[in-house]
């Protein structure tokens, strides 16, 4: 059921297939106290990775319909593999703004002699990825997919297993690494231990692309005021975002 409070309110809506994008809406949370947040999750139909473009396109058409109902003053798609199949369709059906994630390509072929973009099988096949590529990769960057990665992090969260994790990684050569699944922002270190090398995602850069449409703020958030989860499985959302703001304290 639909807070109606929101619509009163300034409110940012986040979607992610599932947990990932949570590690995003909270560096938002952090930097846009004026803001209510609402996450907005699939938990339960992860990986779209492996889906095909309709049944993306049909999941997301659904909570973005929801979404809509709180009248969001910007959404933001934190999800790569939404972002590269369904976001210009999205922007096209809402007056609302919509702000993509993307690989952060660019700066890793910067510093990168070789690089390679990690991603679900949809983001590395995709138009978008591959024209991002073209565009910034210096001709020295591709995209390799992981199969099960993103499926493992969701279902594993609270016992990740770095052996299991080494399992699921590409053998590859390289000396840069840019995560290309939002999922992956919680094996950051481990994927850096395994290729020896920087990793680089786009969760920095999409944060600043949010303050920068929405201002300067001109409030502080209330006492007491927290994010609402919506769709998917809310508890184990919810408890992640938790654990991202006491860590971040601690």
């Amino acid at each position: 059921m639909m807070n109606s409070d929101f619509s009163k309110t300034k409110t940012a809506c986040f979607f992610d297939s599932g947990i990932g994008g949570l590690p995003l809406m909270y560096k938002c949370y952090e930097l846009r106290s004026d803001f209510d947040f609402a996450y907005f999750a699939d938990n339960y139909n992860v990986p779209y990775g492996n889906k095909t473009h309709k049944e993306i396109s049909d999941r997301v058409s659904l909570i973005f319909e929801k979404m809509a109902l709180l009248e969001p003053t910007v959404a933001v798609v934190a999800c790569n593999t939404v972002t590269a199949e369904c976001i210009e369709d999205l922007r096209r059906k809402y007056s609302f703004p919509i702000i993509g994630i993307q690989p952060a390509v660019k700066p890793a072929a910067e510093r990168s002699a070789k690089c390679v973009v990690l991603a679900t099988q949809a983001t590395a096949d995709s138009h978008s990825l591959q024209k991002l590529i073209g565009e910034y990769g210096g001709g020295h960057t591709e995209a390799v997919a992981c199969k099960n990665l993103a499926e493992y992090i969701e279902n594993n969260i609270f016992n990740l297993n770095k052996e299991e994790i080494f399992g699921l990684l590409p053998k590859i050569s390289c000396d840069g690494i840019v995560l290309g699944c939002t999922h992956y922002s919680y094996i950051a270190d481990i994927v850096a231990d395994f290729y020896g090398c920087p990793v680089y995602d786009g969760t920095d850069g999409t944060a600043d692309r949010f303050c920068k449409i929405l201002g300067k703020p001109d409030h502080q958030r209330k006492q007491g005021k927290e994010a609402a989860f919506y769709g998917g499985n809310c508890l184990k959302n919810s408890k992640i975002f938790e654990y991202l703001k006491e860590n971040q304290r601690n």
